[in-house]
C-alpha cells in the first residue's frame, strides 16, 4: 500500500508533469516517462496536451474512465519543454531624444519631476490632445484666470513681466441682501410722514435691499504653494446699490421735505496695493518678510475687536522660527467712507486720522496649542477743526453731543489676544487697555485723560458635529462725565466676529440715540460697542459712553457638509448709565438692555464657498433700560430683524 501511493502523491504535487506511457504497468511500479516522439503525438492544434487522444492517458483504464485526481492542466502554467512563440519585436524610434542620466546622477533625497502645471499639460489622450482643458467660465478645474496655471508670456507680450512663474488671478463676488427689520425710529421734528405721529418715536418697521458686486485682479510672481509671492499687484473694486424704506421723515435725509425712502449707489476702491517679498531673508522653512503699500485689508486681532478695515497704509510683516513667530508693523492713513455703502471713497481727501499698529504672535506660548498675541496701537486724530457733513446732510464731525465742538485725541491701546485650545476646550480671548488724552471733553470743554478697558472671551466645546459656545464681554463705561477722565472704551474701527456676529440683533442693527443727541447712535452697525458715535465709518472715537456687559451662549450644528444651523442667546446691560442720564437729563436709567436671541442657517449646495445661501432671524426682548430710552409708539417691547443673503463667488 505504501509503494502504491507514490505515483498519486507525485501527481498531486506536480499537476503539470508529463503523463506516462499508454501501456499498463504493474500496480507497484512507477510509469515510465514518455519519449519526445510520444509527447508530440499527444499535442492538439494549439499545442496543449490532450489526454483524450488514444494512447495518451496514464493507462487504458484511465483513458476510458478518468480518475477524479486526474485534473486537466491549468491554463497559463508553464510545462517543461514547451516554448511558445514570442510576439513580434517592437522597436521604438525617438529621433533627437537624449538618453536619461543614470540614477547615480541624482541626489538620493530628491527626485526631479515637472512642476504641477506642466505635469498636467503632459497628460494627454491617445491622440496627444490635453486631457485637462481650461475654460474661462469653469471655477473648479485648473484655470489661468484663477491662478492655477502660470501666464504664457508669449501670449501677452504687452504685460510688463519678465521671467517665468507669473500668475493672474481674477475674483468676482455677488453679495445680495434683503433685510426687513424693526428698531426705534424717531419722529421728524418739523414734519411727519403721517399726521397722527406726534410722539418722540413712530412706527418701527423698515426694509433694506442691498446688492454689492466685487471684482478684483492680482498679478503675482512665484510659486505660492509654500511661501508668499515675490511680487504682487492687486486691485479690487466694489460697487454697491442699496434701497432703504422707513416710515418716518428726517431719518434718511436731513431735509424734512424729502421722502422716507432712498435709492443710492457707489463705487469704492477696496484694495490697491503692491507687495514686495524680501527673498534674502527667506530660509529653508519658507519663513519670509514682506512689505505691502497701498489700500489693503488689515485685522489687528483674531476677532476684529480693535481695528478691522481696508485702509491706505504701509505694512511690514512676516514670520520666523518655522512660522511659530509672526509679526506686523503697520501705519494707516484713514480714508473717508461713503455714507450709505461704507465703501472707501478715494475721490475725497483722506482724514487727518492716523493709526500705527505693532503686534507679535507666538504659537504654543504659555501653554501648547495656544497662540498668544501682543498688540500696541496708537491712534492720532487731529480733526478738531473739521466740519464733515455726510451724503444725507447730517453732521458727523463733530458729533452733535454736548458742546458740539470738534475734538483732537491721542490714544494708545495695549492688548493681549489668545486663540487656540486648552485640552478639549477651544478658547478665544482679547483684552485691551486704552490710555491717552482727549483735547476736548464735550461735557466740560476741557482736556480729559482717557483710561478705559475692554475684555472678551469665548469658550467652545466640540462634540462630533456640534459645537457649544459660551461668550462674555466687558466694555468699561464712563462713571462721571464731568471729572475730566473718560472711562468709556471705544475702538478704532471694530467689525467683530463674536457672539453671533451679524446674526445678532444688537451687532447688526443701529439704534439711534434720540432725545440726547442728534444724528448719534447708541451702537454702530456691525459693531458691538456702545460708543455714542455719529457714525462708525465717518465719526470719531468717543470715550464718554455707557459701556457694555454681555453674557451669551450659542451652538453650531453641522447637519451635513453643506448645511449648518446656529443659535445664539445674549443678555446685555449698560456698564454705567451716567453718560446717558446726563445727555437725556434723566435722574436714573436702568442698566438692562435685554435679551438678544438669534438663529441662522447656512447652506452651501456645492460644499464650497462659490454658492452660499444664508437666512437668519433675530429678536431683541427689551429690558427696563432699553424701554426707558425708547418708549416706542404702541408700547412695543420686542424688535426683530431678518437677514436673507445670497453670495456667489468666482
Amino acid at each position: 500500500m505504501g509503494f502504491a501511493l507514490v505515483p498519486l502523491i507525485v501527481s498531486l504535487a506536480s499537476p503539470a508533469a508529463a503523463p506516462p506511457q499508454a501501456d499498463a504497468t504493474p500496480a507497484g511500479d512507477p510509469a515510465p516517462a514518455p519519449t519526445p516522439a510520444q509527447r508530440e503525438l499527444c499535442l492538439d492544434a494549439d499545442g496543449s496536451y490532450d489526454r483524450t487522444i488514444p494512447g495518451c492517458g496514464l493507462n487504458q483504464q484511465q483513458d476510458s474512465e478518468p480518475r477524479e485526481l486526474d485534473r486537466p492542466i491549468i491554463e497559463g502554467r508553464e510545462r517543461p519543454g514547451f516554448n511558445p512563440e514570442l510576439p513580434e519585436r517592437i522597436e521604438q524610434e525617438n529621433q533627437g531624444a537624449i538618453r536619461a542620466p543614470p540614477p547615480q546622477a541624482f541626489s538620493p533625497d530628491q527626485v526631479p519631476i515637472p512642476d504641477r502645471w506642466r505635469l498636467i499639460d503632459a497628460v494627454t489622450d491617445i491622440d496627444g490632445n490635453p486631457m485637462i482643458r481650461e475654460s474661462l467660465l469653469d471655477p473648479y478645474n485648473q484655470n489661468t484666470y484663477k491662478g492655477d496655471r502660470p501666464i504664457n508670456p508669449d501670449k501677452v507680450p504687452w504685460l510688463p513681466i519678465t521671467g517665468d512663474d507669473w500668475f493672474f488671478v481674477v475674483n468676482a463676488i455677488s453679495d445680495s441682501v434683503y433685510e426687513p427689520r424693526t428698531f426705534p425710529i424717531p419722529v421728524g421734528v418739523q414734519t411727519t410722514e403721517d399726521p397722527d405721529r406726534l410722539d418722540v418715536f413712530g412706527d418701527d418697521f423698515s426694509t433694506v435691499l442691498s446688492q454689492t458686486f466685487i471684482i478684483g485682479a492680482a498679478l503675482l510672481k512665484g510659486s505660492t504653494a509654500y511661501k508668499p509671492p515675490s511680487v504682487e499687484y492687486r486691485l479690487t473694486f466694489a460697487y454697491n446699490v442699496n434701497y432703504v424704506d422707513v416710515p418716518e421723515r428726517r431719518v434718511l435725509f436731513v431735509e424734512p421735505s424729502k421722502d422716507s425712502d432712498r435709492l443710492d449707489h457707489f463705487l469704492g476702491v477696496q484694495e490697491a496695493f503692491v507687495d514686495y517679498h524680501f527673498t534674502q531673508f527667506d530660509n529653508d522653512r519658507f519663513d519670509f518678510i514682506s512689505i505691502r503699500a497701498g489700500i489693503q485689508p488689515f485685522q489687528s486681532d483674531f476677532r476684529g475687536f480693535l481695528f478691522n478695515d481696508q485702509q491706505l497704509g504701509v505694512r511690514l510683516f512676516g514670520n520666523r522660527d518655522n512660522n511659530r513667530v509672526q509679526f506686523n508693523l503697520a501705519a494707516f492713513w484713514r480714508l473717508e467712507k461713503d455714507t450709505n455703502s461704507g465703501l472707501n471713497s478715494v475721490v475725497q481727501s483722506p482724514r487727518d486720522d492716523f493709526v500705527f499698529i505693532a503686534n507679535l504672535y507666538r504659537q504654543d506660548f504659555l501653554i501648547p496649542a495656544l497662540t498668544s498675541q501682543i498688540t500696541v496701537a496708537y491712534n492720532r486724530n487731529r480733526e478738531a477743526d473739521d466740519i464733515e457733513i455726510d451724503d444725507n446732510g447730517f453732521p458727523v464731525r463733530p458729533a452733535l453731543l454736548g458742546d458740539l465742538r470738534g475734538r483732537d485725541y491721542d490714544v494708545f491701546y495695549i492688548g493681549y489676544n489668545a486663540d487656540g485650545r486648552i485640552g478639549r476646550i477651544n478658547i478665544t480671548a482679547s483684552a485691551y487697555w486704552a490710555l491717552g488724552e482727549d483735547r476736548n471733553n464735550f461735557f466740560t470743554g476741557q482736556p480729559a485723560d482717557i483710561n478705559a478697558q475692554f475684555a472678551a472671551i469665548e469658550l467652545s466645546y466640540d462634540r462630533d458635529w456640534m459645537r457649544f459656545r459660551v461668550s462674555g464681554l466687558y466694555q468699561s463705561g464712563d462713571t462721571d462725565p464731568y471729572d475730566n477722565e473718560e472711562n468709556g472704551f471705544d475702538a478704532i474701527f471694530e467689525n467683530p466676529v463674536f457672539a453671533g456676529a451679524d446674526t445678532s440683533y444688537w451687532i447688526r442693527q443701529t439704534i439711534p440715540f434720540a432725545g440726547g443727541g442728534r444724528a448719534v447712535s447708541v451702537n454702530g452697525r456691525n459693531g458691538i460697542l456702545n460708543n455714542l458715535r455719529s457714525s462708525k465709518e465717518q465719526g470719531q472715537s468717543n470715550f464718554n459712553n455707557p459701556g457694555l456687559w454681555l453674557v451669551g451662549v450659542g451652538a453650531d450644528f453641522d447637519l451635513t457638509p453643506e448645511l449648518r444651523l446656529s443659535a445664539n442667546a445674549n443678555h446685555l446691560w449698560f456698564e454705567d448709565t451716567a453718560t446717558l442720564e446726563n445727555l437725556r437729563i434723566e435722574g436714573s436709567i436702568p442698566d438692562e438692555i435685554g435679551y438678544d436671541l438669534s438663529a441662522s442657517a447656512i447652506w452651501r449646495p456645492k460644499a464650497n464657498q462659490n454658492i452660499v445661501f444664508r437666512l437668519s432671524g433675530a429678536a431683541l426682548l427689551s429690558g427696563d433700560g432699553f424701554k426707558d430710552l425708547f418708549d416706542n409708539r404702541g408700547d412695543g417691547s420686542t424688535y426683530y430683524s431678518v437677514l436673507a443673503n445670497v453670495t456667489l463667488a468666482y
